[in-house]
C-alpha cells in the first residue's frame, strides 16, 4: 500500500467513517473515469482541484462535482485573494499528493476547502484515495466534517 493510500486510510479510519476504498482496473484520472469504476454518475465524483494562492503562497483546494469547472474569477473571490495555477511540487508539498490522485483528505499540512454545493445533492460521492488508481466512498456531510469545508459557489 503506498504512503499516500495509507495517509488516507488513516485518516478516514481515525475520523470513524467506514469508506468503501477500491482500487480501480484502470486509473481514473478523470472524473468520467471515475465514475465509470465507480458505477455512479459523474457529478458524484468529488474533484480535487488545487490553486496556489497569489498573496499567500499556499494551496487552496476547491472540491467540485465531476461535471462542474471550477470559474477562476468566482474561486478567487470565494478564497478572498488572486488565484493562479499550483505546480506539482507546490501541491506534493502542501498536500502530500501526485496530481491525479489528491485525495480531499488526508493531507500533509492543513488546506483551505471549499466545497460545490451540488455534492450534496447525493447520498454517496466518491473521491481519490491518494493514487490516480483508488478511490473512495463517503457521504457529503462526513466529507464537509473531514475537510472543514466551506460551501460555496465557484462554478462556473
Amino acid at each position: 500500500m503506498s504512503k499516500s493510500l495509507k495517509r488516507v486510510t488513516k485518516a478516514l479510519a481515525d475520523a470513524g467513517i467506514d469508506a468503501q476504498i477500491v482500487e480501480t482496473s484502470d486509473q481514473t484520472r478523470t472524473a468520467e473515469q471515475a465514475a465509470a469504476q465507480a458505477g455512479c454518475v459523474v457529478d458524484q465524483i468529488a474533484k480535487s482541484i488545487i490553486f496556489k494562492g497569489e498573496d499567500s503562497n499556499l494551496a487552496v483546494l476547491f472540491i467540485t462535482a465531476g461535471g462542474n469547472q471550477v470559474d477562476a474569477a468566482k474561486a478567487s473571490t470565494v478564497a478572498g485573494e488572486v488565484l493562479g495555477k499550483a505546480d506539482a511540487d507546490l501541491i506534493r508539498t502542501q498536500t502530500g499528493f501526485a496530481i491525479g490522485g489528491v485525495s480531499p483528505v488526508g493531507h500533509l499540512n492543513s488546506i483551505r476547502t471549499f466545497i460545490d454545493p451540488r455534492l450534496t445533492e447525493f447520498e454517496l460521492i466518491w473521491a481519490a484515495a491518494g493514487t490516480p488508481r483508488h478511490i473512495f466512498s463517503l457521504a457529503p456531510s462526513d466529507l464537509i466534517t473531514l475537510t472543514n469545508g466551506q460551501l460555496a459557489d465557484f462554478t462556473g
